[in-house]
Formats: C-alpha cells, sequence, structure tokens
C-alpha cells in the first residue's frame, strides 16, 4: 500500500516534466483517474485524456483542477507561475503545494499563494523522463510528518529523492544533479570524439563509451567503496589508468568540474534573485 493510495493529485501545466512526473506514478501503480492535468493545449489535454487522464482547461476553469485534490504540482515556467497560480490562490486549503519550477523560493511562491505555505520546492532533472532521475526537495516548516511522505512518494516515482534542511542548499542541488545530466553528456561527447580520433567508429565509440559511463555509475553505487578507492584499485602502477588519470591531473580536471559546479551554483542564486525582484 502506498501512502498515495486514493490521493488526488493534480498537476498545473502539462509539459515534458510534468509528464515524466505522470509516467513514473502511473508506473508505481496509481491510477490515471486520480490524476488531472491543467493545460492550456487542447493537443496535449487530447493526448493526455487518451492515457485516461483528467484534464482541465485552465483558461477556462482554472479552480476545478485545484478545489478536490490532495496534491498540487506546479510545473510551469518560472516567468508564468504568479500569474498561473493567482487564479486559484484563494481556494487553496489543506492541500500539499510542490513546485518544480527553478529559481523559485518557498518565500516567494508564498507570496504568490496569498500567503499560502504547505509548500515543497523540488529541484528534479531530466533522467526523470526515463524514472532515473534525481531530484533534491525542501519543504517549509508548515510541512507535516505526512506531507513529506507524499512529496517523497510524488518525486520518488521518478528515481532517487533527497531532502535539504536549508533551502540555499538547492543550488548546490542544482549543480550536482539538476544541471549535472548536461555534464555528462559533455563527457560522454568528448569521450566519444576521442576514441574516433584513436580510430573507432561513432557507433563503435559511442556504445563503449555510453555503457562505460552506466557500467562505473553502477558500479559505484552498490559498492562499499568510495569512488577514489575504485579509482585506485583500477589504476595499476605504470599502466595505462595510470597514464590517463595523470594527465587529467595535470590537466587539473578535478578543479575544473569544482568550478564548473560553482558557476553553476552561483547563476542558480543569481537567477533566484532575479525572480524575486
Amino acid at each position: 500500500m502506498s501512502v498515495l493510495d486514493n490521493k488526488k493529485i493534480s498537476f498545473i501545466g502539462g509539459g515534458n516534466m510534468a509528464q515524466a512526473l505522470i509516467s513514473g506514478l502511473v508506473g508505481c501503480g496509481i491510477k490515471p483517474n486520480l490524476i488531472t492535468v491543467a493545460d492550456p493545449s487542447s493537443d496535449a489535454r487530447e493526448q493526455l485524456t487518451a492515457k485516461g487522464l483528467n484534464t482541465v482547461d485552465p483558461m477556462a476553469d482554472p479552480k476545478s483542477a485545484v478545489i478536490d485534490a490532495d496534491i498540487v504540482v506546479l510545473a510551469v515556467k518560472p516567468q508564468m507561475m504568479k500569474v498561473v497560480v493567482s487564479a486559484f490562490a484563494d481556494i487553496l486549503d489543506t492541500q500539499l503545494v510542490i513546485s518544480v519550477a527553478a529559481g523559485l523560493s518557498t518565500d516567494l511562491l508564498s507570496n504568490m499563494l496569498g500567503g499560502y505555505s504547505n509548500i515543497v520546492r523540488a529541484m528534479p532533472n531530466t533522467p526523470s523522463m526515463i524514472q532515473m532521475g534525481a531530484t533534491g526537495l525542501y519543504g517549509t516548516a508548515n510541512i507535516s510528518a505526512e506531507q513529506k511522505e507524499l512529496a517523497t512518494a510524488v518525486m520518488e516515482a521518478s528515481g532517487l529523492v533527497m531532502w535539504v534542511d536549508d533551502e540555499a542548499q538547492m543550488h548546490a542541488v542544482t549543480a550536482v544533479s539538476g544541471s549535472a545530466p548536461a555534464y555528462m553528456f559533455y563527457f560522454l561527447e568528448s569521450m566519444i570524439d576521442g576514441a574516433v580520433a584513436l580510430g573507432l567508429d561513432k557507433e563503435q565509440a559511442s556504445a563503449l563509451a555510453m555503457q562505460t559511463m552506466i557500467g562505473a555509475a553502477k558500479m559505484a553505487m552498490e559498492s562499499d567503496d568510495a569512488p577514489a578507492e575504485l579509482r585506485r584499485k583500477v589504476t595499476s602502477p605504470n599502466g595505462t589508468t595510470q597514464a590517463a588519470v595523470e594527465s587529467m591531473q595535470a590537466n587539473e580536471i578535478g578543479r575544473q568540474i569544482s568550478e564548473a559546479m560553482k558557476a553553476c551554483s552561483d547563476r542558480s542564486q543569481a537567477l533566484s534573485e532575479e525572480m524575486s525582484k
């Protein structure tokens, strides 16, 4: 039995992230008829209705998706949030509100919602689309233990969930998971290009690089050893791996990665401050 059993979940916005989360929820056994999606696109509503979901045109009836919901997931662009939520903020009562909008603090969201504060802020990443996501969560002081369980269950349907105690840590979450799939793709690009330069064709290089990344990540997750120890164990003295690692160290790849993550965190903080003005 899930804490989400018989809970009505409404998504405000039916874009890629909403559909990823919905796919995860349905895959975990949540009945599609308990999920409502408010989206202004008639084409999107038609596609979602075909999957057994309830749909609402928020332009015609902005409050119906929210009034009977137990959980409301805000999945619209940050720039549109204030206009969208103002249409139903006055009917919020005990609903748990989960926002997946980047850069919007819980204080800012609460102001947009007329002081309502049963809010959880989520930072998911794009692998949520294949139920392999990693999501950071932060909740206001108003969130009950039961609501925390509900928020965890909603986001866990699409992957790993980690809570942070300080909302400022959400910038670090953005740097290590929210934006990080792009780092992995960049690293893969470079590995594939390097392998092609060494004589493999692109298909061979892509298959080997991608499987190696998956295998290394899975090995790290299942091992009791830290990544540094796993690296040490595979690095034979004066061997091929040592030559590669020493080249990376000489080029300060580790420092460059840390600086890239700090740049990401700094930009996340700046965007949050811009949205607050």
